[in-house]
């Protein structure tokens, strides 16, 4: 019984440290959890901050004179500072980590011994067994 327990278990870890699984985790992530908290940041605290000619940053929309339209250059820094922000968040506490647990538990790889060298005369890629270099025939 134990067994079984301790080898489906393996078989969960296996599957959650997938690509795949962590790559749709961070994407949920990104989208929901962090989204609302990290847009309310910076359009509450941080623009507020930056001075922008006319009063707020948030605010900042000139007119276009051809259109009549403002231009919402505050709208658009608020979301690019949002996404910054998001993304330094994701990667500090997501994806490193997670790197750090996947190099844990990574299997060592073994090195296997040479098969081949090269020509001490011509520098040619030859077999071990070789006793002739097949490029200049010299003797090895």
């Amino acid at each position: 019984m134990a067994s079984r327990v301790t080898s489906s278990l393996s078989g969960f870890r296996t599957f959650i440290l997938r690509g795949n699984v962590v790559d749709l985790a961070i994407g949920i992530i990104i989208g929901a959890a962090f989204g609302a908290v990290v847009t309310g940041l910076v359009t509450d605290i941080i623009t507020p901050l930056i001075p922008a000619p006319g009063g707020s940053l948030a605010t900042w929309a000139p007119v276009v004179s051809y259109t009549g339209k403002p231009l919402l250059i505050g709208a658009f820094l608020n979301t690019l500072l949002s996404f910054l922000i998001v993304a330094l968040v994701i990667y500090y506490f997501v994806v490193l980590p997670m790197n750090a647990l996947l190099a844990r538990f990574k299997p060592k790889e073994v090195e296997l011994p040479p098969t081949t060298r090269d020509c001490p005369y011509c520098i040619t890629t030859i077999d071990l067994r070789a006793t002739r270099c097949p490029n200049c025939t010299s003797k090895l």
